[in-house]
């Protein structure tokens, strides 16, 4: 590992991965040997269309020669903006038509807190346990993990947390409660998805008190679950809508769509309610606007579940206890940290990229592009079936 990156570089944590990142292309990243690794990652569910997807390199050195940066987020016409904005509007359920372009989807997840207590005008926001939105102060705000939030206490008051898929717990939504904030699958819990009917019953008390219905779709959105967003499984519509990662297949963005009616609510009383230098960056977003349209012309959605299967298929081992997730947002359930660790870092040594998740060490990340082939997923597949079969635990 290049000594310069601990020297320089600050440090998300103690034990980098440490790979040297020359060129990459489709599913496939190569390091400055040469040596090629496929990727079942995809930029933690960032990269939606590989790496250097043609039309998203063509959108972006299209805009950058026009021109790049003029304004900050909301005084002039930009373009590939609106138009990303608009195309959005066509695609999501009333009366989520209007958008506010930020940089990441944490920085979504505090737009979205700001507008919910603007609405309502209450205070009380719940969350759920083991819940992941960010790292920001109002994001870190809603994570259960008291070792990852005391250090950096006080953090945003009037927080409170529920058990998700916990039906009783949906009491506590009341009458001060400005919004319920969820992830539609939880991430960094590892990929688990709402039980039946689960969301609908949320759904129903928001409405029933008058509270906003915040779903996180940073991660399985755009796609990833065989749907657009993954809350289109589900037979609810949120009042926010909170998106960014896979949207601009690998620059940084986020978003948060809302009703008109709502949103306008940031703009006024007071004004500049939520302002942003970068937001709705026209390269940025004619990336995302070519995502979305590559997403459709090549019918990757609908591609999604059959690669699910695939992997599903290919992936029964006496080790594996459980693949949780939908569409390309799938996890690996091991018995045991060790093997998790075992299985990233041996598979790396082979060519193949994994991950873990956020805060379930027995879980392995699998979020490749949905670009991804069948071919390429055989082979990953028979990689880490071969170093499952070679693994000898430590007792």
């Amino acid at each position: 590992m290049n000594p310069d990156f601990r020297k320089y570089q600050a440090q998300t944590g103690p034990y980098p991965m440490g790979l040297e990142v020359d060129r990459a292309d489709g599913s496939y990243i190569y390091d400055k040997q040469g040596k090629a690794y496929l990727d079942f990652v995809a930029g933690v569910s960032a990269c939606t269309l590989g790496h250097c997807h043609p039309k998203v390199v063509e959108a972006i050195q299209e805009q950058s020669s026009r021109y790049m940066h003029v304004m900050v987020y909301g005084e002039f016409v930009l373009e590939p903006a609106l138009d990303l904005c608009r195309r959005l509007a066509a695609l999501l359920p009333d009366p989520l038509d209007s958008t506010y372009l930020v940089n990441s989807g944490t920085e979504a997840m505090e737009g979205a807190l700001k507008l919910a207590r603007r609405v309502t005008g209450r205070k009380e926001i719940l969350a759920a346990k083991d819940a992941y939105h960010g790292n920001t102060l109002g994001s870190l705000s809603l994570m259960s993990m008291e070792e990852r939030m005391e250090p950096f206490r006080p953090l945003l008051p009037g927080v409170d947390y529920i058990a998700f898929n916990d039906f009783d717990a949906l009491e506590r939504i009341g009458a001060e409660t400005a919004a319920v904030v969820l992830e539609t699958i939880q991430g960094g819990a590892g990929f688990i998805e709402p039980t039946a009917g689960y969301l609908k019953a949320v759904r129903d008390r928001c409405d029933a008190v008058g509270a906003l219905l915040i779903l996180d779709e940073i991660q399985p959105g755009f796609g990833r679950t065989g749907k657009l967003f993954a809350f289109e499984h589900y037979g609810i519509v949120p009042d926010v809508l909170v998106m960014g990662k896979g949207m601009a297949s690998g620059l940084p963005v986020g978003a948060f769509t809302a009703s008109h009616e709502h949103m306008r609510q940031l703009s006024e009383n007071p004004s500049l309610g939520h302002i942003t230098t970068f937001g709705g960056n026209p390269v940025i977003a004619a990336a995302a606007r070519a995502t979305l349209e590559a997403l459709y012309a090549e019918k990757l959605i609908e591609q999604t579940l059959e690669k699910e299967a695939l992997f599903r298929e290919l992936l029964v081992h006496d080790t594996i206890q459980e693949v949780r997730g939908r569409g390309l947002m799938l996890a690996l359930m091991l018995p045991d940290p060790a093997t998790t660790n075992y299985l990233v870092t041996e598979t790396l040594k082979r060519g193949l990229i994994l991950f873990w998740l956020l805060f379930e060490p027995r879980a392995v990340r699998l979020t490749p592009p949905l670009t991804i082939s069948k071919k390429e997923i055989r082979e990953g597949c028979s990689i880490i079936l071969e170093l499952l079969d070679n693994y000898r635990p430590v007792n």
